[in-house]
Order: structure tokens, then C-alpha cells, then sequence
């Protein structure tokens, strides 16, 4: 354990083997041994590396929180699963020696990139100093609310984040900035106050939140989301000239179509199939994934590319975007439009009758897509009703694609990736911007067909970076950790469904426990609680594979208007290959692009929590009107402080706190899932199916809080029914509608 603490947690059996002298049967002593120790929760595994529970890594991206007793900067790691390792470590900020870092010093609330180190024989809660390698993000000094007006012309701003709901501020008239009731604000505060609350000024108006665009502003602004393009980056892409067909393969008489979904506004991936005649390949296909050569427009280090790299990725709201590169480069210049000539990198992949890639190629080309499909026009036309679109592609295009796609899926199900069934559901609006309903797209084999495509794709172009030893950023998956195996373990035994204790773990054990539940009441339960066994996908310059996936070697090529990974593959790949000048510097290094990697895998943590909290204030809106209506919903999320519940017709979330479940005092069971009644034994599980009443809605928040009405299930062999002094009367499910439970008496 020493020697795993000494090597910052980046050891394999074969280092500690070679470390130690160890021979043969040593070895197998020391598997059964790291085995024990794992088990016993001593030590972990991630990326097929060793480490101490807790351990840092050595290079962190961290948030500044706080300062000690001595004014010293700390931080926190922000990506840190507190659920597996418990508390984030908090790390003293040491700064980088003199013009080791650019820019301006760190400061409260700022992101940095940090250099850790363990402090030897630390004895208090800090035990990890960070040197500063890079300032990536200031912090951002504004609070964002909603402005009240008072009857003395001044107001007050409510928070719109929920950990600061109930902490108002006061804005004098003089400091106001002109803003009107029900004004979105951001605010600075100027003065804080021993009594009383602190003192703001209005910054900004950003418009009133009864508009339509009101909802998703306040996520952009909250989360630092970069809405508004630098002048810079407007400027050169107005200034891009089209692609010409110098050093391109001419592919335009290829008829290429794009399949997107009916409202996309760029369309950066084309595909094509087709029988392959080689007589040794029967059977076999000839499939083409042609993607939009963002890298013909966007130089590294140009202002276009700093830009890219802030954003990292687009951002999709109900209602609107927020792109990663101008209207100019994804909207036109690389948007595969039918019958346009549009620069593309293309990977030509043969594959066999079973479904198997045997080989591919990459070509810089000029491509003229065939037509601009959607899923549902594509799938429609398969199923017998082509349109004046589709009716001339069906036989050269379309039916071609179909049959690919059935040999492809062979090898899919022979691969067996990670088969959870976890529906989708989609916000349709009003013009007005309100929610008018909320629907689960169909899953159609058309969806299907362009995923497993650029599957494939992803997996050529990283096959290829490896054989041509470029430097890339992967897109990596690692496999549930011990502790979370352990624990989904202990709670399927509870439903008397075994998962074999083994050391390696497969996607095809989950698939098998999924297939058992199948269509019963235990399905979605079970899908939920393997989904949060699962570790969370990132982007890394080391591969340690795609566990959902079940693939050895993955990389993101295939959407570089969206993401700035794929940008970086399509560079690396264009120099690999040479393809151009406009690759991947030869000066690039592994640091560097870890640093990249942590810094778009953050960006796009920042963009799902975004688009999560604007569905939830968007359904919270929606729902403020049906106060006292009853809705049937399942349970979610189990916690000691309650149960949180989704809805069947919206998918809304919302909360149950435990206090008004009943006069019985309800226990937190980690191991089961569930809050279980002392006295009763009456369990309410994740994935329960409840009946609730809405009892109040903070829609600037998108909180929601419900009633319980339905009963629970009971504990076999557990007590049922109130017992003991001063427990109170058990309250029948109708009852507590009427009455919920005094707080602070009975949880």
C-alpha cells in the first residue's frame, strides 16, 4: 500500500510485480492478495491502475473554495464523486514559480489546473498541497435573480440558485440599474451589513422572466455558459472563404444523405452503404461516414479556436442553442446542405458478413450530399411510405443503408454493449416559449443505424491515430468501481437476483440481469440502480477503454461543429495522414492535451447540468398552475432526508421530504434503496410506483414539492403497525393528505 501511495496512484499489478522481484507463483499470491485488499475497501481500481481510496491524481482540475487560518488559497477537485470516495479532499494552492503561469494570479471561486502532491505525515484535513499550472476560469463575482420591486422604488433580487434560496438581497433605488418587476438581473454586492441584508447593484438587465427565452438565460448565466461570440471570432469567420477542391478527393458524385433529427439547423455527418463485389468479401458492405472538415476553418491558436475551446462544446435547450463555433463556420460554411459542395474527412470501412469491420480508410475530400433527411421521413420510407424525397433514393441510397445496418448489428450483439433502457423525453413549446407537452421520441431503427455508424467511425479513427502514433484525446468509460459493485451487489440480493463476485467485470453481466427483469415491475429499478453503478464518461489523452461500450479504443470524430474533442481527432488524424498544414501542431504534448481533455470533460458536465435545471424550471413553470392535482409518478432517488419522485406524463422531478411520510420515524436503508418505517416497516423503494399530490412550485428555482399518497410496501418479517410509547398513530395513506406530520416531531 506504501508503494501504491508513493507512485500517486499509477500502478499496475505488473509495476508492483517487477517492483517486488516477484516469480510466478508470487504472482498469483499477490492477485488473491490485491484481490483481499480490494474487497476490503484498502485500496481501488480505475483505468486498470491501482490507487488508495481518495487518492488524487497528479494532475487535478480544481475549484478555489476557500482560505485557511494563514489566508492561503484552497481548493477542491471538481470532478469528484463524493458518492464513492466520500468528502472532496481539500487541496492547498501553492502558485507556479515566477512566469510559469500566464495571466493574472487566482482568486476566490476561480478554476485552475493543479501539479498535486501528498504532504508526508499530514495530520490535519488538508493533505494535499496543488501547484498552479494554469488559471483556465475566473470566477465570476455576480449573482443572478429575479428583481421584486418595494414601495420605496428600490427592490430586492431573489436568487434564482437553489442553495441561496431565502438569502434576498436589498438594491437602494439609485442602484437599481432601471430594472422592472420580474426583471431577470445580474447583481454585484457592494456592501455587506452586520444586520440586515447585503447591499447589491443591478450589473445587467437580461430581459424579463415571463419572456420566452427568460428560462434558459438563467441557466446560461448561472453556469457561466459563454452566449455572446469575442469580436474576434465573428470576424474571421465571416472572413472564411469556401473550401476548394485543391488536394481533395472528388467524392460529389457519391450520393451521400444526412439523417438528423427534423429541427436540426447543421448537419455535419453524411453516410452511404453499398454491397462490396469483392468475391472474397460476400456478403460484406462498403459503409461511408463523411463528416464536415471544421478543421479547414478552424487553425489552432487562431481566435476561432480559443473560442471553441472555451465553449467546448454546443449547448441544446428547449428553446434555444448556444453553439460552439459562429452561425457562419456550423450553420454554413460546414453544414453538409443537399446538393452544395462542402469539405469533408471521410472513413471508408469494409466490413464483413457478420458484421465485423475488416479494414478502412481515410480520405480528405469534397462531397455533395445527396438530400437532408430526418429519422422519421428515412424510416417511414423503409416501411412502405416514401415520400416525393425518399421515393428516388430507395434503391440506391436507402434500402443499401437498411441492409448495411442489419449486417453491422450482427457484430453490435455479438459485442454486447451496455443495454440499458432508460427512455428519453423531449420538451415541445408553445410559441410563447411555455411548455406544451412533453413526449418520448419513438427509438427507430433509422436513430439506431446512424449510431452504430459513427461507432464505427469513432473506432477507425482511433485505430488509426494509434498506428500512426499521434497524440489524441480519447472518449473513455472506465467500469464500476469495487466499492459500487459491492454495493449494487448487496442491494440485488435483496431482490434475490445474484451477481457473480468476479474480479473482471462485463457489460454482458448487467445485460443479463436486465434481461431477467424484463418487462416486469422490477425493470425500471433495476435499470436505474445499474446506471448509478456506472463510473462517467469523460475525455482522456490516456485510453483505458469505453466499458459501455465494450471497446478497447474510442475516440469522438464524428461531430467537430459540437464538440471540440472531435476537432482535435479530426487535427490529429489530418497530420497522421498528411492531409494538410492544418493538423495537429507537431508541437502538441500529453500535458497538453490533458489539459484539454479536463477542460471540455468539465465544460460538458457544465452543459448537462444547464440543460438539466432548464427542463426542471421549464415543467416547474408549467406545473405552478396545478397546485393540489394528483399525478402517478415512480421514485427516482432515495435519500435520508427524503424520496424524490418523476412523473409519468412530464417526467418532472420533484421532492417528498421525509418528515411528512407519516408518524412513524422512516430509516434511511443504503443497502436496499429505500426509507423504511420503524414502527410500520412500511418501505417506499427507487422505483416504488407512487401516487402524489403537488403541494408547492418554485418555478425560478424548478423545485417542486409533492404529498405522498399512495402506501408503500412492507418488510417481510418486519414489524407492521405503530408499537411503542410516544410513537403516535399510523396514518393511513388518505389520512396524510389531509394532515401531513408536524416537522421536528416524526420523520
Amino acid at each position: 500500500m506504501a508503494f501504491i501511495a508513493a507512485h500517486g496512484g499509477d500502478v499496475g499489478k505488473r509495476d508492483i510485480s517487477k517492483a517486488f522481484r516477484l516469480d510466478g507463483t508470487e504472482r498469483i499470491a499477490l492477485k488473491s492478495m490485491l484481490r483481499e485488499l480490494a474487497d476490503e475497501g484498502l485500496i481501488g481500481r480505475k483505468r486498470k491502475k491501482l490507487h488508495l481510496p481518495g487518492a488524487l491524481p497528479a494532475v487535478v482540475m480544481a475549484e478555489i473554495v476557500d482560505r485557511d487560518e494563514d489566508g492561503e488559497l484552497i481548493a477542491t477537485p471538481i470532478d469528484w464523486d463524493t458518492e464513492e470516495h466520500g468528502e472532496a479532499p481539500r487541496i492547498l494552492v501553492r502558485l507556479a514559480r515566477r512566469g510559469r503561469v500566464a495571466g493574472p494570479a487566482p482568486a476566490m471561486g476561480d478554476r485552475v489546473l493543479l501539479k498535486t502532491e501528498e504532504i508526508p505525515e499530514a495530520d490535519g484535513h488538508i493533505r494535499h498541497t496543488g501547484r498552479v499550472l494554469k488559471l483556465i476560469e475566473k470566477a465570476r463575482a455576480l449573482t443572478l435573480g429575479i428583481f421584486r420591486r418595494d414601495a420605496q422604488g428600490g427592490g430586492r433580487l431573489i436568487p434564482v440558485d437553489k442553495r441561496n434560496m431565502g438569502r434576498e438581497l436589498a438594491i437602494p433605488p439609485d442602484f437599481s440599474g432601471g430594472a422592472e418587476e420580474g426583471d431577470l438581473v445580474s447583481v454585484e454586492i457592494v456592501r455587506h451589513h452586520a444586520y440586515g441584508l447585503p447591499t447589491a447593484k443591478v450589473k445587467e438587465r437580461l430581459g424579463s422572466i415571463a419572456t420566452e427565452k427568460a428560462i434558459s438565460l438563467i441557466a446560461i448565466h448561472a453556469h457561466g455558459i459563454p452566449s455572446v461570440f469575442r469580436r474576434e471570432a465573428l470576424a474571421e469567420a465571416e472572413e472564411a472563404k469556401p473550401a476548394t477542391l485543391a488536394h481533395r478527393e472528388d467524392w460529389r458524385d457519391l450520393p451521400l444523405v444526412t439523417i438528423d433529427p427534423p429541427d436540426a439547423k447543421d448537419h455535419d455527418d453524411a453516410v452511404h452503404a453499398a454491397p462490396d463485389t469483392d468475391p472474397e468479401n460476400a456478403g460484406g458492405f462498403i459503409l461511408t461516414v463523411a463528416i464536415a472538415d471544421v478543421a479547414a476553418y478552424v487553425r489552432p491558436g487562431s481566435g476561432l479556436d480559443r473560442e471553441a475551446l472555451v465553449r467546448g462544446n454546443s449547448v441544446y435547450f428547449p428553446d434555444r442553442v448556444v453553439p460552439m463555433l459562429p452561425e457562419r463556420i456550423s450553420n454554413d460554411l460546414c453544414s453538409l446542405r443537399p446538393l452544395e459542395d462542402r469539405p469533408a474527412l471521410a472513413v471508408r470501412m469494409i466490413v464483413g458478413a457478420n458484421g465485423r469491420k475488416k479494414r478502412h480508410s481515410f480520405h480528405r475530400i469534397m462531397m455533395r450530399s445527396a438530400a437532408k433527411l430526418g429519422y422519421a421521413q428515412a424510416q417511414s420510407a423503409i416501411d412502405g411510405r416514401p415520400d416525393e424525397t425518399t421515393d428516388p433514393l430507395m434503391e440506391g441510397v436507402l434500402r443499401p443503408l437498411w441492409d448495411a445496418y442489419r449486417v453491422v448489428k450482427k457484430a453490435r450483439d455479438a459485442r454486447a454493449p451496455l443495454e440499458l433502457d432508460l427512455p428519453e423525453r423531449k420538451i415541445l413549446l408553445k410559441p410563447n416559449g411555455t411548455v406544451d407537452k412533453v413526449i418520448v421520441p419513438e427509438r427507430l431503427d433509422a436513430h439506431k443505424l446512424i449510431e452504430e455508424f459513427m461507432i464505427l467511425a469513432n473506432v477507425a479513427a482511433a485505430e488509426t491515430l494509434e498506428e500512426k502514433r499521434v497524440p489524441l484525446v480519447y472518449r473513455v468509460h472506465d467500469q464500476p468501481s469495487l466499492e459500487k459493485m459491492s454495493g449494487l451487489r448487496e442491494f440485488l440480493q435483496t431482490l434475490d437476483i445474484k451477481l457473480p463476485k468476479t474480479e473482471t467485470v462485463r457489460p454482458a453481466q448487467f445485460n443479463d440481469i436486465l434481461a431477467r427483469v424484463d418487462r416486469t415491475e422490477l425493470a425500471p429499478l433495476v435499470n436505474q440502480v445499474i446506471l448509478r453503478s456506472q463510473a462517467q464518461a469523460e475525455y482522456a489523452n490516456e485510453n483505458y477503454g469505453h466499458f459501455g461500450l465494450n471497446l478497447r479504443r474510442y475516440a469522438h470524430f464524428t461531430s467537430p461543429i459540437r464538440r471540440y474533442a472531435d476537432l482535435i481527432v479530426h487535427r490529429a488524424l489530418i497530420r497522421g495522414l498528411d492531409f494538410g498544414r492544418d493538423g495537429l501542431p507537431e508541437a502538441t504534448t500529453p500535458e497538453q492535451l490533458a489539459e484539454v481533455a479536463a477542460r471540455i470533460s468539465a465544460s460538458e458536465r457544465r452543459a448537462m447540468a444547464a440543460e438539466r435545471e432548464t427542463i426542471d424550471r421549464l415543467i416547474a413553470h408549467h406545473m405552478a398552475e396545478q397546485i393540489g392535482a394528483t399525478f402517478k409518478g415512480r421514485i427516482g432517488g432515495v435519500t435520508k432526508a427524503g424520496l424524490f419522485v418523476t412523473l409519468d406524463d412530464t417526467g418532472a422531478d420533484g421532492f417528498i421530504p421525509a418528515v411528512t411520510l407519516g408518524m412513524d420515524y422512516y430509516r434511511y436503508d443504503e443497502g436496499r434503496h429505500a426509507l423504511i418505517g420503524d414502527q410500520t416497516g412500511e418501505m417506499h423503494r427507487l422505483g416504488d410506483r407512487v401516487e402524489v399530490k403537488l403541494v408547492e412550485a418554485a418555478p425560478v428555482a424548478g423545485a417542486l414539492r409533492f404529498e405522498l399518497i399512495s402506501e408503500g410496501h412492507y418488510v417481510k418479517g418486519e414489524k407492521r403497525g405503530p408499537r411503542g410509547p410516544g410513537r403516535g398513530r399510523y396514518r393511513r395513506p388518505e389520512e396524510r393528505s389531509r394532515r401531513p406530520a408536524a416537522r421536528g416531531k416524526r420523520r
